[in-house]
């Protein structure tokens, strides 16, 4: 029985009885090397996740839904604590930008920090819609974290009805 890397960079047993020219045979202690060098790499990218405030949580894509409600589309993008003045909307013709940069620093005099941590947000989203838009209709609204965004179709096509089909 040998232990080798398989293309996933996962570790496989193989029966050596049978003739494989690809199989390397290895020391039987490399396994314990392979799985120190796992277990370090996890616990690294843990620690970047969970500790390091210039990686963590700092990227994060709004939630986004879209409905074609005939005449319009309408948008809702999540943004919790991302007050309206940080948001830039562009609406094109054929498509919609939504960007947004949030710092939260406050200065706070008179204090001896020990520890002082800001949190930066931002964020770019882009969406190209089927139909072509009225840009200078759309409506948007900003409430309780939640952008909701009106935008009217330039020619609304009529709304195809669905038919249920039997199978002889």
């Amino acid at each position: 029985m040998v232990i080798r890397r398989n293309k996933k960079n996962k570790l496989e047993a193989k029966d050596t009885s049978k003739k494989n020219t690809d199989i390397a045979l290895r020391r039987p202690f490399a396994l314990w090397t392979d799985m120190d060098r796992l277990f370090d790499q996890f616990r690294s990218n843990f620690d970047d996740i969970f500790w390091n405030p210039t990686t963590a949580m700092t990227e994060r894509t709004p939630v986004t839904d879209v409905a074609d409600l005939g005449d319009k589309y309408e948008m809702r993008v999540e943004m919790p604590g991302i007050p309206k003045d940080d948001i830039d909307i562009e609406v094109s013709p054929r498509g919609v930008e939504i960007s947004a940069e949030h710092d939260e620093s406050k200065e706070e005099k008179d204090k001896n920090w020990l520890r002082r941590e800001r949190s930066t947000m931002s964020f770019y989203r882009s969406f190209e819609l089927p139909e072509e838009l009225k840009t200078d209709k759309v409506d948007a609204e900003l409430k309780d974290g939640v952008l909701v965004l009106t935008i009217p179709k330039l020619e609304p096509k009529p709304k195809q009805k669905s038919k249920k089909i039997k199978i002889k």
